[in-house]
């Protein structure tokens, strides 16, 4: 015996085909650390958040900074990256799992948050923020606008002007 299908089964499956799409989108990001020309280098601590229109942090996707120095040191300076702490450093636990990591040597580094690390963000229009700070040096914070989720693969693009290179966001499906 053949059943043919309900459009209540078709619109049940359609639904249950939705979330697995929303999980395969991603937010990739590029970001480079410049070699810089002074007499006392150290490499910068970076914070990577997430803010919605009225600025406010949604969401923290990454911290780069010393989470090895001897009674959690490394901790103590996060707070010189001003805009990142002030709107959600403050108030995370760190180390935290996904999102701690050690400082980044010069270079292009690129990092891709998945749909699981995106969870909670509701759709709509963003802006990633890459704040860095370092020791003896300065301090700059970067943004690039992008919607999540993506309704289709886009790019945009930033650059700092002292601690931070160029930025770049894509996103896609």
């Amino acid at each position: 015996m053949r059943v043919k299908p309900s459009s209540t089964l078709l619109a049940a499956a359609g639904l249950a085909a939705a979330p697995a799409a929303a999980d395969a989108a991603q937010l990739s990001v590029s970001l480079e650390i410049p070699r810089l020309n002074v007499a006392e280098y150290h490499r910068p601590y970076v914070a990577l958040w997430i803010e919605g229109p009225d600025q406010a942090a949604v969401k923290t996707l990454g911290v780069w900074y010393d989470v090895k120095l001897k009674n959690e040191e490394g901790k103590t300076w996060l707070k010189d990256m001003r805009q990142w702490w002030r709107k959600a450093g403050r108030s995370l636990a760190l180390p935290a799992d996904g999102v701690s990591g050690p400082t980044k040597a010069p270079g292009r580094h690129q990092v891709v948050f998945g749909a699981a690390q995106m969870r909670g963000v509701a759709p709509g229009q963003y802006t990633l923020a890459v704040e860095a700070a370092r020791e003896v040096g300065g301090r700059e914070v970067v943004r690039v606008p992008f919607a999540w989720p993506p309704k289709g693969a886009a790019s945009a693009s930033a650059k700092g002007s002292s601690e931070l290179g160029a930025v770049s966001v894509a996103v896609k499906p």
